[in-house]
């Protein structure tokens, strides 16, 4: 199998499309996005204005899309953000695919996008299909390690069930937390988890663990745990941009 097939989020393009001569282009497109949105144009047809403006090729537009939002969007995310170091004692709802697939792009190499809310993407694709790596076992535990030292009253994994292999990170999952007795942990495989984690109101006190922007624009709080937990993670091939 090819290495890169072995990795999460690495494409053949990817150092061209995300070369440092790109940024600059990347960069000043996702800005007239932003004003765009923040003045109620269509996503679609902005992001095709500000693409065909900047030749952006398919990735590139991706990656502007997925890094950019609105001045309201901004506005409202961070005022539900809370620093992480406030997870102790309350139980922290994760949306796994989303998390564990950023991690696993950091590990192999993958392109990461800090977006303009400060949330850090990955670039993957899954379209329903999932495959476990050698990667998923490291991001698990780097995601437990993390959670231990915060002490939160539970961890609540949610996983779609329609994904390939969810029964099989499931027990991964459940498996790996068994290192840890200080955690209390649980994973539940759901049609799909966006509805879950979006009914959670902010009079909770529960977390919310995702970089979903729909998600992030009707959750209650939230803290940015995927981009604390990748900072300290760092790979020779990683292309890493700053849209913030």
């Amino acid at each position: 199998m090819p290495d890169s097939l072995k990795k999460r989020g690495k494409h053949p393009q990817d150092p061209a499309s995300f070369h440092s001569d790109q940024i600059p282009l990347l960069l000043a497109a996702s800005k007239d996005l932003a004003w765009l949105k923040s003045r109620g144009y269509a996503d679609p047809s902005s992001l095709k204005l500000v693409g065909d403006r900047y030749r952006l090729n398919a990735r590139q537009r991706s990656a502007v899309a997925r890094s950019t939002c609105s001045d309201r969007e901004l506005e409202e995310r961070q005022s539900r953000l809370i620093p992480v170091e406030q997870i102790g004692g309350r139980t922290v709802h994760i949306d796994g695919f989303n998390l564990l697939t950023s991690i696993e792009a950091a590990l192999g190499g993958g392109v990461l996008l800090i977006g303009r809310d400060h949330c850090l993407r990955d670039m993957s694709s899954m379209h329903g299909n999932y495959r476990i790596l050698d990667d998923t076992d490291v991001a698990i535990d780097l995601t437990y390690q993390f959670l231990a030292n915060l002490a939160p009253k539970a961890i609540h994994w949610l996983l779609d069930k329609p994904v390939s292999n969810s029964g099989r990170l499931k027990a991964k999952i459940l498996d790996l937390a068994t290192k840890f007795e200080n955690l209390s942990c649980d994973v539940e495989l759901v049609p799909d988890p966006d509805p879950v984690l979006k009914a959670i109101p902010i009079s909770s006190e529960d977390v919310i663990v995702t970089a979903d922007s729909d998600i992030l624009d009707h959750c209650g709080h939230w803290a940015n745990v995927s981009r604390e937990i990748i900072s300290s993670i760092h790979t020779p091939d990683q292309i890493l941009i700053d849209f913030s």
